[in-house]
């Protein structure tokens, strides 16, 4: 088992937009581990439905 590896890992969540409301999209996060604990967030980036990639930063969580 290696001590400090990279992961991409991907789900569906829901998102919240001003200009569309709510949307459900698939988020992929780029996390760094350190013996299989998530140490730091690299990179989340979101596809959009029309296939774009997307940063998260213009979308929030939708609770």
């Amino acid at each position: 088992m290696k001590l400090i590896y990279i992961k991409r890992q991907t789900k569906y969540e829901n998102r919240y937009s001003k200009k569309m409301g709510r949307l459900m999209a698939k988020v992929t996060r780029i996390q760094k581990y350190f013996l299989g604990i998530p140490i730091q967030t690299l990179h989340k980036y979101r596809e959009t439905y029309y296939g774009e990639v997307k940063d998260c930063d213009d979308c929030h969580l939708f609770i």
